[in-house]
């Protein structure tokens, strides 16, 4: 099969081509891959139909309105991904000429660190290189994990470590879980909680597939129970709302509760004291850019700022 590729399609296949395959892949629909490229889903089929005869063999399976890789197409895809990782990888270092005079850098991080973590960050580096666009992606981890691994995002902020045998990790800060109760509900009385409280008061949390989720059922289930939320949410907005107005309990890390500052809601440490650590992931043989690079050390000199003022508070 291998051959198959490399000989019946040698030095004929378009770099258009090959774009509007990879769309393919991603979206598994013509009709959506064609509205996402612009063209009609009639020129996508037949680019398709004339990439499929370059290489002298199918690279979808039809069946019914479905459409799926066969073996070829999979090995094509792997191969594709490649080909625009080293190209991004020649704009990249073709750019470095400029430094960090021009550029654009695109990070995906955590929802519950976007708000409190990556501000103090954002904000002076583009006062300082207004040239380079940024944009910054409210992400769930394992959209960050595809983002990374397909090349379209160019740093991570996630849960540390990321495992991935093309992943670098940096570890960036290490935050402390803490208890979010009703302001004015039993539950805020005393200076601190036990994690066993979540078995005993109403909750609100994450659903199950989300990351900080498993992590408050693994550190439950290190104390003999498991967390059976009365309301299940997608947003952190949602879930001190639901506090706020004494619904129940919730679990979030402390900076992001520190700068919610919520009014109606008491914050109390675990005397078990469970955090989550937060680290930055990138390519591991991907070209940082002067942008990727500097943008990392002021992150992490920002993330080391706040942890040292949040001690102060303690």
């Amino acid at each position: 099969m291998r051959d198959a590729l490399a000989g019946r399609g040698r030095a004929r296949m378009e770099l258009r081509q090959l774009e509007y395959f990879m769309k393919v892949c991603e979206e598994l629909h013509f009709t959506r891959a064609a509205e996402k490229l612009n063209i009609t889903q009639p020129s996508l089929s037949q680019q398709i139909g004339l990439l499929e005869h370059e290489v002298g063999t199918l690279l979808f399976d039809r069946i019914g309105k479905k459409i799926v890789l066969t073996e070829a197409g999979r090995i094509l895809r792997e191969h594709g991904y490649r080909v625009f990782h080293e190209l991004t990888q020649a704009r990249a270092a073709i750019g470095e000429l400029q430094g960090l005079g021009r550029g654009r850098l695109t990070i995906g991080a955590l929802l519950t660190s976007v708000q409190y973590l990556l501000p103090p960050t954002v904000i002076p580096f583009h006062r300082a290189y207004p040239k380079i666009e940024i944009s910054v992606l409210g992400l769930r981890t394992g959209d960050i994990y595809e983002g990374l691994l397909r090349n379209e995002l160019d740093l991570g902020i996630v849960f540390y470590p990321m495992e991935h045998p093309e992943l670098e990790n940096v570890l960036l800060c290490e935050e402390e879980l803490v208890l979010a109760v009703p302001a004015d509900s039993r539950w805020a009385e005393g200076e601190a909680a036990e994690l066993r409280m979540l078995k005993e008061a109403p909750s609100v949390l994450l659903p199950g597939s989300y990351r900080l989720r498993q992590l408050i059922d693994g550190e439950c289930a290190a104390h003999g129970f498991r967390p059976k939320p009365v309301m299940e949410l997608t947003t952190l907005e949602s879930l001190l709302h639901m506090v706020a107005q004494g619904i129940g309990v919730t679990v979030l890390p402390l900076p992001y509760l520190l700068d919610a500052g919520h009014p109606n809601i008491r914050v109390l440490p675990f005397r078990e004291r469970p955090t989550r650590r937060i680290g930055i992931a990138y390519r591991r043989n991907k070209h940082l850019c002067a942008a990727s690079r500097t943008f990392i050390g002021k992150l992490t000199e920002a993330a080391q700022q706040q942890g040292e003022a949040r001690s102060g508070l303690a």
